[in-house]
């Protein structure tokens, strides 16, 4: 877990929960505020926003790789039997993202246009 693809950033790192984000220099609250930071959480169990909900999973608890846009805009998690093929989910989930292959448009109930625009050119998806 060294290297990480283009653009992402580790953000966080523990026992339970890796955060990577993407392009932290540009989500800075200049031209895009800071929650539109694209997230990508590895974590045992269903990430919770709920307090004391995130004890001690049992060992056997899966693990998910979920990207955020935003913190209510997020796509659907991959779920995975162990913390090494959830990074190496999440590493694809990562690589996709930065080469313009993840359709983000569709995880929006209300368009962003502007903040489209921006974002297919950091990904390369206006190409």
């Amino acid at each position: 877990m060294d290297e990480l693809p283009d653009g992402w950033k580790r953000w966080n790192e523990g026992e339970r929960k890796l955060v990577w984000a993407y392009r932290p220099d540009v989500f800075d609250g200049g031209a895009f505020p800071p929650p539109c930071l694209p997230t990508i959480y590895v974590t045992q169990g269903r990430r919770s926003r709920r307090p004391g909900t995130d004890r001690d999973p049992d060992p056997d608890t899966p693990w998910y790789v979920t990207l955020f846009l935003e913190p209510e805009v997020e796509r659907d998690a991959e779920q995975f039997p162990d913390r090494e093929r959830a990074v190496a989910g999440a590493r694809g989930l990562a690589t996709r993202f930065a080469g313009g292959e993840i359709d983000y448009r569709a995880l929006y109930q209300v368009p962003r246009e502007s903040y489209f625009a921006e974002l297919d050119e950091l990904t390369g998806r206006d190409r």
